[in-house]
């Protein structure tokens, strides 16, 4: 049976629960971690494998995806009542970040490291200042409960819920190198303009195959399509010539 999510007292008491140790003198620090200058871990070796604690096949995704949906409505909660929501937006895509590096992911999930030496890991997090001490303390609640191998879907979780709250279209804007900034003001004003969202959020995506040109997601779970790209117009270019719709001239 799957844990319950943090509720928001849980994760607020949490605050007292999850303080910052003080270093000792002769205490060996597992990890030295600065968001600026990066993350060193111990070396450690971890075999993995394909099969899931979570269960297997449909039922076992849709309960990590249930499970990963009441974290981020529990952080987004306590990010709302205290008044730092897009302070913790922010620092949620650090965390995704932070563990997009699968060394640091591994870290946290094997049954090698021991819950002291992850606990430190987030401590030094907390000491630095790179993250809110409540959302330093909802990490330290997943490493406790053994869920920190939801954190990516968490972190897509926490982004439903925070452009629901905020009234925010996401768009992602894919194209074969970085728009600049006053290209992408643009597209979020067309964006805009066709969803009639109160905000939007653009998220930028280079993919080389596009030829040139860029691609617009958005809508539920980006299901809606503007291809601007030259890949795009090759294709349709293609598909004409293969059924005869483009008349050739004869000079």
């Amino acid at each position: 049976m799957a844990a319950a999510a943090p509720s928001t007292a849980a994760l607020q008491n949490s605050l007292v629960t999850f303080q910052s140790r003080s270093p000792s003198s002769n205490s060996t620090n597992p990890a030295n971690l600065s968001f600026s200058g990066g993350l060193r871990l111990p070396k450690i070796t971890i075999k993995t494998t394909n099969k899931s604690r979570h269960g297997g096949g449909y039922t076992g995704a849709k309960m990590a995806d249930s499970a990963a949906g009441s974290y981020a409505s529990a952080l987004a909660e306590v990010a709302r009542s205290n008044g730092t929501l897009e302070a913790t937006a922010a620092d949620v895509e650090k965390v995704d970040k932070l563990f997009s590096d699968k060394q640091v992911l591994n870290f946290f999930v094997s049954p090698i490291v021991s819950l002291e030496q992850k606990r430190e890991l987030i401590d030094d997090i907390t000491s630095s200042g790179s993250l809110q001490l409540h959302v330093c303390n909802f990490l330290n609640i997943l490493i406790e409960r053994n869920r920190i191998d939801l954190i990516k879907e968490i972190v897509k979780e926490f982004e439903i819920v925070y452009n629901k709250l905020t009234e925010t279209e996401l768009a992602i804007v894919t194209s074969v190198v970085q728009l600049e900034r006053q290209h992408l003001a643009q597209i979020a004003k067309q964006v805009q303009r066709l969803t009639r969202a109160r905000n939007v959020r653009i998220k930028t995506a280079i993919d080389e195959s596009l030829v040139a040109g860029f691609t617009i997601r958005y809508g539920n779970s980006q299901s809606k399509l503007i291809d601007m790209s030259v890949k795009k117009q090759l294709e349709e270019i293609a598909a004409q010539l293969e059924i005869g719709d483009i008349q050739i001239p004869r000079y």
